[in-house]
């Protein structure tokens, strides 16, 4: 078993999950990224997480299936002994009219971004309650809050409402057992997918007048894992540059 604190990420293989699992090697935690198609990315970030001199683990799993969420939790478990954090970094979505929204494509955006909260959750707090000391960080998105109407992202924006609801309520189930349980609530990010005539475009609606970067989500995800973040539950932090609201 390892001494260096143990995090798990899903969705550690790209994106937002990706700058979380290098930013915590750096830092010198032991990181298991889980992935479900994106294998030659997370090979990637297991090699450069190794040699940053830590542990590492690259899992695929298909987290919406509450049975490998639950395996998932139990194999990184197995393997080093405890689950000191655990970041939801999992999150597709689709954009389509509401009213051209099929039974598949709604409930994937649930199946992929709400339920794996309560599954992972709910398998690793035992863990983390037997240690008295565990971080749960969720990724929302910047205008959930706002319970606006979104015709072409409606599955995926009440998903995300959902996450808010969720972590609120895990907050207080398990503050008493020194776990924190937070929300990141990322506007528009770089994540590498958007060219620059788009990225120009989407920063003309930002009021901060530029598109984030993995780097700045990162960056809060790393405090709320930390002890200085001891005292902050059940808290929604946007990271949008003034957008979504």
């Amino acid at each position: 078993m390892t001494n260096q604190k143990i995090a798990l990420i899903t969705g550690g293989a790209r994106g937002i999950g990706r700058a979380a699992a290098l930013d915590l090697a750096s830092s010198g935690w032991s990181v298991a990224i889980c992935y479900r198609t994106s294998a030659r990315e997370a090979a990637e970030v297991s090699d450069a997480m190794q040699q940053a001199g830590v542990d590492t683990l690259a899992l695929q799993s298909d987290v919406s299936d509450p049975d490998r969420a639950t395996d998932l939790v139990r194999q990184v478990n197995q393997q080093w002994g405890r689950i000191d954090a655990l970041i939801h970094g999992a999150g597709p979505y689709h954009r389509v009219s509401l009213l051209k929204e099929t039974n598949e494509g709604w409930h994937s955006m649930f199946d992929n971004n709400l339920h794996p909260v309560f599954y992972l959750t709910q398998a690793v707090i035992p863990i983390m309650r037997e240690r008295k000391w565990g971080r749960i960080v969720c990724f929302s998105m910047a205008n959930a809050e706002q319970l606006i109407a979104q015709p072409q992202l409606t599955a995926h924006y009440l998903a995300k409402v959902g996450v808010l609801g969720l972590v609120r309520t895990l907050s207080k189930s398990l503050a008493r057992h020194h776990i924190t349980v937070n929300a990141i609530s990322p506007g528009f990010i770089d994540s590498g997918s958007m060219g620059e005539e788009e990225l120009k475009a989407t920063s003309r609606n930002i009021p901060a007048g530029y598109v984030g970067s993995t780097a700045d989500t990162s960056s809060v995800a790393l405090y709320l894992l930390s002890d200085e973040a001891g005292y902050v539950t059940g808290a929604n932090i946007p990271v949008s540059g003034g957008w979504g609201w």
